[in-house]
């Protein structure tokens, strides 16, 4: 097919336009040919490629027969490619930046949820006056019982951490969730788990925003969230810059609450130890026993990711700067977040917050590391991490489409890290019934929202 769009080119050049058009006819019935095996899943059978094959065949012999000069043919056919790959090129990028567009949107059945139950909160009192009866509940202080945190704005992933840790929890109402959104879903968060059951578990909604502690004057991150330059980086267009990989633009990395984990012990002043959840996991397993492990005084329980190379400390960080190489192992080991526990006394110990915030000081410039909230925590928690069996926390069903299914089965969680989330139509097919076992269905607004 490429060295008979070639001859179409030639032939038109020549003025063979007969010739050109018969050459032209015979790719479209290759195109076509190509087109239904890849409709149908199936190759194409040398019954149907032999006639379209020998016409084309014919018609290339019959353009070289008119004596075209080679020359002009190779030259032709390398200006042909290389326009194909600049197509094909800009495919790529194209392909990427609508992928990401469609990571970083909300689906409108879930849009549609979130109002709904802002609806609730703002009209229904006595659902106001039962979460400021849950307020002073002594369960969210008890350091006898498991604790969780999860900060999200998305109201139904958030449900369904929730819901998989308690399902797969030998005693649920000896659970504890602590749950941080944004003001514009507090409320929606809010009715969601104050109308639900969680069978016995405690469950504390609070708003990011009431955080007054939390300001420009104490946090680095704030004041880089508030930035012009950042926000132009991150809110801009796509196209502006293209040298940017898409993926760094994304405006999660822009969001507060995806800071918060650095901020754990200031949001829990009375807790000991918790487990850090990301609002895309999915728990399999009892989570109870991993308050129990031995970190052996470290700060952090988390599974490493370094079985592949890419996951090193250099693939994160920049390396060329001295502030990085002279403090850092290249090839020390990287980590996942998205389910850690955290020993909160020998956080405040470690005084991981002001490591964190050095590091934020630091990265004004966005030269040390360019996106995300994993890179600070590598140089945060360096030395003071303990590594986890794998089988804790089992990561990318939110891009790798042929994980083990021995491997997912044998995990305590599954990470759907990356854009192909379970709650989009993008996310990987034989991944999502794993997310959408714990999605409470019998919830009217379910049906009026989702399944709609």
């Amino acid at each position: 097919m490429t060295l008979a769009k070639a001859y179409v080119i030639i032939a038109k050049e020549h003025n063979n336009l007969h010739l050109a058009w018969e050459l032209s006819k015979r790719i479209r019935s290759c195109q076509l040919l190509l087109s239904k095996a890849a409709m149908r899943g199936e190759p194409i059978t040398a019954e149907e490629a032999e006639p379209v094959i020998s016409s084309l065949s014919y018609l290339i012999f019959k353009a070289q027969d008119s004596h075209y000069d080679i020359a002009t043919t190779i030259m032709t056919m390398k200006s042909h490619i290389q326009a194909l790959e600049e197509r094909a090129n800009a495919a790529t990028v194209q392909s990427t930046v609508f992928g990401q567009l469609v990571a970083e949107a909300l689906p409108k059945s879930l849009h549609c949820l979130k109002l709904k139950l802002t609806t609730d909160w703002l009209s229904k009192l006595p659902l106001q006056a039962l979460a400021k009866e849950n307020v002073n509940s002594p369960r969210v202080v008890d350091n006898n019982l498991y604790h969780f945190c999860i900060f999200s704005d998305n109201v139904l992933a958030t449900s369904v951490v929730v819901n998989s840790t308690i399902s797969n929890a030998d005693h649920s109402k000896q659970l504890v969730f602590h749950i941080v959104t944004n003001g514009v879903n507090f409320g929606a968060m809010q009715a969601w788990f104050l109308t639900n059951d969680f069978r016995g578990a405690a469950v504390e909604v609070q708003n990011a925003e009431e955080f007054s502690w939390l300001n420009v004057s104490y946090a680095p991150v704030v004041k880089q969230l508030l930035d012009k330059e950042s926000r132009v980086f991150y809110f801009g267009g796509y196209y502006e810059d293209i040298s940017v990989e898409p993926k760094l633009r994304n405006s999660k990395y822009l969001s507060l609450l995806n800071h918060l984990r650095f901020y754990i012990p200031e949001i829990y002043p009375q807790l000991e130890k918790i487990v850090f959840l990301d609002d895309d996991v999915v728990v399999q397993k009892d989570l109870t026993q991993l308050f129990s492990l031995n970190l052996h005084g470290n700060v952090n329980g988390a599974v490493e990711t370094c079985l592949e190379s890419f996951h090193r400390y250099y693939k994160y960080l920049n390396f060329s700067n001295p502030i990085i190489s002279s403090k850092f192992d290249p090839q020390a080991c990287g980590w996942a977040f998205g389910m850690n526990v955290f020993d909160l006394i020998a956080w405040r110990t470690a005084n991981v917050t002001a490591r964190y915030h050095f590091w934020q000081e630091q990265n004004a410039d966005r030269m040390l590391w360019k996106l995300g909230t994993l890179p600070p925590a590598l140089l945060a928690f360096y030395g003071l991490t303990e590594p986890l069996d794998r089988r804790w926390h089992v990561l990318g069903l939110g891009y790798d489409m042929n994980i083990d299914d021995r491997l997912i089965e044998s995990a305590a969680v599954v990470h759907f890290n990356g854009n192909m989330k379970p709650w989009l139509r993008l996310g990987i097919s034989r991944y999502k019934p794993l997310w959408k076992r714990y999605i409470n269905e019998s919830h009217p607004y379910y049906g009026d929202c989702v399944t709609s």
